[in-house]
């Protein structure tokens, strides 16, 4: 039985004008790819299937979708003609332009319903920006339905006049479509083969094609420069933001505070001036992050603090109520509940037991003595004190309640309740701390 409804997203353009050697579809954005935004905002309509036409040097770079490949780039009419394999039998197909990184899955959504609605064989969406730029022109009748859509380089100057323009968003009826997809020819300026030809081909057969204004302009914005990327990033931004807000998240600065849409907040926390969240960081009720911070991909605890000045590497996992000051860098770490690394400390591939405190200074060296010897890891137990300037060389293991004495490297193990250090070389002192300490 045929599908009902499949889309395409066509991301098989170079993007010249991005001046890269790298695809334009495949340039990052706020944490994604732009196409990936693109198919993020699909996705959720269900399409089956969801095609993405890539081109062959960007074929391997998406997973979970169908991907079709255009050869060479002749134009958005080629390239959705590379996709008909894969679309099959489908009877209602969306066309989505793969660097439209703003749209959202409301607005494709509203749009395939008004298209349903009005039975006609395709649909077109339209939007008006405050400068229409390269964008084709929508050219209507006297009676306000669509005539042709006109590419910017095929303009006259009285069409580039017109204000409403083509966002290279579609949806068709695939009976109606193949028919007049493969009869377009590369007669303009490019030497491409337009879609917007096929549509001028259907509306010279007789058919009405419906268009739908965009309600908002800027959710329909493109890219094709890297100053448009960036006008994408801070839209997108600050759409990421506000949907935290309205969930009960504090962005002092929403302006200057940067989140990528896979992190997670939770009511309560606070996110301060000039942080970046990035991946899959996650940060929980109560928690206060920045200034100036960076987290990736970490997770931070109920009531933890972080910052200003900090940077959470991949790995970091900060329990409740744990603090990570003031130029703290942490990687692939754990750090307990209430457990504190106030200021001036790198500590990586480690485990830092609840209530430690760790001095400033301090450093967990993890290197392998030998080429095939994995790292190390450095673990320090709960309630152990460090001194100023201590370097902890992996692997190595401080136990519980164990104290290190100011500008010590530690070597081996300190057993729990120790004294350990007094440079040049580690001195241990056993159970010196059983019985003196009220924890």
């Amino acid at each position: 039985m045929p599908s009902d409804f499949a889309a395409v997203v066509m991301a098989a353009g170079l993007g010249t004008r991005m001046k890269s050697a790298t695809p334009k579809h495949l340039h990052p954005l706020l944490g994604r790819r732009l196409v990936d935004w693109v198919v993020a905002a699909v996705r959720p309509l269900d399409p089956d299937p969801l095609v993405v036409v890539l081109s062959p040097g960007a074929a391997g770079a998406l997973e979970g979708v169908e991907v079709a490949v255009q050869e060479r780039p002749l134009g958005t009419g080629d390239s959705l003609r590379s996709a008909r394999a894969s679309v099959g039998d489908a009877r209602t197909l969306l066309v989505v332009s793969g660097d439209h990184p703003r749209i959202s899955p409301g607005l494709l959504r509203q749009f395939v319903g008004e298209h349903r609605s009005s039975g006609a064989p395709a649909s077109v969406l339209s939007f008006e920006p405050s400068d229409p730029r390269a964008y084709g022109r929508v050219i209507r009748d006297a009676n306000g339905r669509l005539e042709a859509i006109v590419e910017d380089a095929d303009a006259t100057d009285e069409q580039r006049a017109i204000r409403e323009v083509n966002s290279s968003i579609y949806v068709f009826q695939t009976a109606k479509l193949w028919p007049v997809l493969e009869r377009i020819e590369p007669a303009n300026a490019q030497g491409e083969l337009y879609l917007t030809d096929a549509v001028r081909l259907l509306v010279e057969g007789g058919e009405e094609v419906v268009v739908f204004k965009a309600p908002d302009a800027d959710e329909v914005e493109g890219v094709n420069t890297r100053a448009e990327l960036a006008d994408a990033a801070a839209f997108l931004r600050a759409r990421v933001n506000k949907k935290h807000m309205l969930a009960g998240v504090t962005i002092v600065d929403p302006q200057t505070t940067w989140i990528e849409p896979d992190v997670e907040l939770e009511p309560d926390s606070t996110i301060h001036p000039f942080t970046v969240l990035r991946g899959h960081t996650r940060v929980g009720t109560g928690a206060e992050v920045g200034p100036h911070v960076v987290a990736d991909d970490a997770e931070i605890g109920t009531d933890a603090r972080v910052g200003p000045f900090c940077y959470l590497r991949p790995g970091t996992k900060l329990g409740a109520g744990a603090k990570a000051g003031t130029f703290v860098e942490i990687k692939n770490s754990e750090i307990g509940a209430g457990a504190k690394i106030p200021h001036l400390s790198y500590i990586g591939d480690a485990e830092v037991g609840e209530g430690a405190n760790i001095a400033a200074g301090n450093i967990t060296a993890n290197f392998p003595h030998q080429a095939d010897r994995p790292k190390g890891k450095t673990k320090i137990g709960r309630n152990v004190r460090t001194g100023i300037h201590n370097g902890f060389e992996a692997p190595v293991e401080v136990g519980d309640d164990a104290w290190i004495a100011g500008g010590s490297y530690i070597t081996e193990d300190v057993p729990p309740e120790s004294l350990a250090g007094f440079p040049p070389k580690q001195i241990t002192k056993e159970g010196y701390l059983r019985g003196k300490r009220n924890n």
